[in-house]
């Protein structure tokens, strides 16, 4: 047991070091009327104490007028196992009891025998075995028990699907048709949408929007995204650049709110922009973009020098031949080593991509939150940025051969023996696009069938199915149901031309 002295007192407000006692603390202003009973030695006066216990009268003659702390410990595995420091202490105005009870001091992991005030800082709090954080294991839970099709779900319950918002779209300029759909003043995007397409000559397509033409064309317009002005770098990398004809067409806010509304609404993800922009939208701190990124040739050029100097003779040259770009960034700075280089380029980097561009940003974010997307991005950035971010992952013709269920004929019938034989011929046509040995992708297939060229994020509502045709040697489909229907032919070489001709040349529903 180590005893250590009080030869002062203190402020019961403010822990305040008070040489002598005034009427208020010096310190935080309290009042100090309690402790006029006390001296300035810290001794309880005579009428405020008890009769001192026996042993107590075996310590040296400073003990009368000192406090005590009292420090205990145990064992190293113990001391381990406690999460906290108790600090128990008695009043300087109150008696000290003459006994205390005997549980009370082995709960505290030493002897009862606390003399009269004395402060006790003790570590043997909670002697049980520890307890597990059980709040933040059940939410870790949940957090890895979410889906991405759950998380889509969530955000699309606000969707009113008894009212609709109507686009009129032209296939020849989808982007066109898609800005005054969205640009009307009755436009909400908590409203279904009602798309409906004419062809190149100006007929006007036949038939209610069910979710077809709605895919097809959240799909078109992604792809017309990627190219708009407003974005800049490599393919699957691009990020978005100042471009003042866009800010006064807003373009800026209406890209960031197609990009939420085609997620919720059931179409794909843009699958083009960088990593780094996506981390910075989900408020992430990661920053890992390359020189490689930068497809200025003259900038890349100057940060390619900086990147490769060998000393630091060479890259103070660097710096200073590149000086004017570099304090443009505002990140020239002094060289002191030569590793100095990476955080040059780090962070003219970052300046180049995120920096520079910060007001676009701001406002793509503010179209980006509609139907709540961005803050589901922010909280679950591991599902969502997937969505945004190019992926080198592609469509499988195991994928698509799962994914469609066929519809067949009572077993033993004769024509359940043709539906067989076309599912096979299906199944090695698949493979056949999976190999680039076809005229169109496993991505134009799937567009076919069901307006979509890649596996929407929130699943589909109608499971993909496959029927068969006895009338037609072409394949046809019907995109709000996520129907494909398929030739019955003898012959795999028919079929394959077949599904060839009738896939190039039927775009939107899938009718020749």
């Amino acid at each position: 047991m180590v005893c250590l002295r009080l030869v002062n007192m203190f402020c019961p407000f403010c822990g305040n070091n008070l040489e002598q006692v005034t009427r208020f603390c010096l310190s935080c202003g309290g009042s100090l009327e309690c402790l006029k009973d006390t001296d300035q030695t810290g001794v309880p006066s005579a009428q405020g104490t008890s009769k001192q216990p026996e042993n107590a009268k075996q310590r040296d003659d400073t003990s009368d007028s000192d406090s005590d702390i009292v420090i205990t410990s145990r064992s190293t595995a113990e001391f381990n196992q406690a999460d906290t420091v108790v600090f128990e202490f008695e009043p300087r105005n109150k008696s000290t009891p003459k006994h205390k009870p005997e549980n009370e001091g082995k709960a505290l992991g030493h002897s009862s025998t606390t003399q009269p005030g004395q402060i006790v800082i003790s570590d043997t709090e909670d002697m049980g075995p520890p307890k597990s954080n059980t709040d933040k294991t059940t939410c870790y839970r949940e957090e890895m028990n979410i889906t991405l099709p759950a998380i889509i779900a969530n955000l699309s319950q606000p969707i009113d699907h008894g009212r609709v918002s109507r686009f009129n779209i032209s296939r020849a300029n989808v982007w066109d048709g898609a800005v005054r759909g969205f640009k009307r003043t009755s436009y909400s995007e908590n409203c279904d949408m009602l798309v409906k397409f004419t062809d190149d000559a100006g007929v006007f397509e036949e038939g209610i929007d069910s979710g077809g033409p709605r895919r097809e064309l959240l799909s078109l317009l992604m792809k017309n995204l990627k190219d708009r002005p407003i974005f800049y770098g490599p393919d699957g990398r691009r990020f978005l650049v100042y471009n003042a004809n866009a800010v006064r067409e807003d373009e800026y806010y209406l890209a960031g709110k197609m990009i939420a509304v085609s997620v919720v609404h059931g179409g794909p993800g843009p699958h083009f922009l960088s990593e780094d922009l996506v981390h910075y939208l989900a408020g992430q701190p990661s920053f890992k973009a390359t020189v490689d990124l930068i497809t200025n040739e003259e900038v890349g050029k100057a940060l390619q020098e900086i990147e490769n100097a060998a000393s630091v003779d060479a890259l103070r040259e660097m710096t200073m031949r590149h000086s004017t770009m570099l304090q443009t960034a505002g990140c020239l700075r002094h060289v002191a080593s030569v590793e100095g280089k990476k955080d040059f380029v780090s962070d003219y980097l970052q300046w180049y991509i995120i920096g520079r561009n910060s007001s676009v940003i701001e406002r793509f974010k503010e179209g980006l939150s509609a139907l709540q997307f961005l803050n589901a991005l922010q909280q679950h950035p591991t599902l969502l940025a997937p969505v945004l971010c190019h992926s080198e992952k592609r469509l499988t013709a195991l994928e698509l051969e799962r994914l469609f269920k066929p519809d067949l004929s009572p077993p033993g019938s004769n024509r359940r023996l043709r539906e067989s034989q076309t599912l096979g011929y299906w199944a090695d046509y698949l493979l056949d696009c999976e190999e680039s040995q076809t005229a169109v992708s496993l991505e134009d297939v799937l567009m076919f069938a069901t307006g979509l060229t890649s596996l929407p994020p929130s699943g589909f509502e109608l499971s993909p199915g496959i029927e068969f045709l006895d009338d037609s040697p072409f394949p046809m489909a019907n995109t709000c149901s996520n129907t494909l229907k398929l030739p019955l032919l003898d012959a795999y070489n028919v079929f394959k031309s077949q599904m060839d001709f009738g896939m190039q040349d039927s775009p939107g529903f899938g009718c020749f």
